[in-house]
């Protein structure tokens, strides 16, 4: 269309602008999908929804939050979107949705700097529980960028080990730093079980409960079968809740210690 046709028919109500160049036909997209489209057009050839966008589209955040971000090769300025400047290697790029956005490697690579630790490995943790990010892309985007802003802080976030399923993980999994113990597993799979966390040379294992999947009758009932269908293979349960790890740091510790060090004893024995 010519610039009249178009200005002729914004008169009319027929288009509605958008931003530069992009219009609406007949009426404005209801849908976040469509808007992300819409600041995709905005921002030229090459551009992909990026930061906290990218975030929305890979399931780190539950809804689009405004206004849009956008990674674009070249220099643009969009009222109502964030434009950033970077010409990305063809490795940092993807398409969910339909829509091109940049990898979940770089888009954890981005969001770091906007991040608290915990933040970012739970992000990083989400990401890999979806099976959207695998430990050599993280190690090669920032083998690439490694002078990026969330360099740093990305690098620092352990993914030699199991990701986690919760923030209650996390924190569990910095209480047996903090406190110097042995090298624990996440989420590992003792016959048809899958447990929390496992210490494998003492075959201890320690459940996170929580009261919102442990306190109906069957969740109990179910408990104490699984706990005595482990230990019959040779592994002991111990239960540690959140209460109790904020409450009574010093005596889980405590606890925890013995518990290891007369397993270890029996073993050799």
């Amino acid at each position: 269309m010519s610039k009249n046709e178009i200005e002729y028919r914004l008169k009319l109500g027929r288009l509605i602008r958008v931003h530069a160049g992009v219009y609406a036909v007949g009426h404005l997209p209801g849908l976040p999908m469509d808007r992300a489209y819409g600041a995709l057009l905005a921002c030229g050839a090459g551009a992909v929804l990026s930061h906290g966008s990218a975030g929305a589209i890979w399931g780190l955040e539950k809804h689009f939050k405004p206004p849009f971000e956008v990674t674009a090769p070249g220099r643009h300025r969009r009222p109502g979107i964030i434009v950033h400047y970077a010409a990305l290697h063809r490795d940092d790029r993807a398409v969910n949705r339909g829509l091109p956005v940049t990898s979940p490697a770089r888009t954890a690579l981005d969001l770091a700097p906007r991040l608290t630790a915990k933040e970012l490995g739970r992000a990083v943790d989400d990401l890999r529980n979806a099976g959207y990010l695998q430990p050599d892309p993280l190690a090669e985007v920032l083998a690439r960028y490694p002078h990026h802003r969330g360099a740093a802080k990305l690098r620092s976030v352990d993914i030699s080990r199991e990701p986690t399923r919760s923030d209650w993980e996390l924190d569990f999994i910095e209480f047996l730093k903090r406190h110097d113990f042995p090298m624990a597993s996440i989420n590992t799979k003792i016959g048809r079980y899958e447990v929390d966390v496992l210490f494998p040379d003492e075959k201890v294992i320690v459940e996170l409960d929580s009261w919102q999947f442990h306190s109906s009758r069957s969740g109990f009932r179910r408990d104490r079968k699984r706990d005595a269908e482990l230990l019959a293979l040779g592994y002991v349960t111990v239960r540690i809740t959140w209460e109790r790890l904020v409450d009574e740091p010093d005596q889980v510790v405590a606890e925890l210690r013995t518990i290891l060090a007369s397993r270890l004893l029996r073993s050799a024995g």
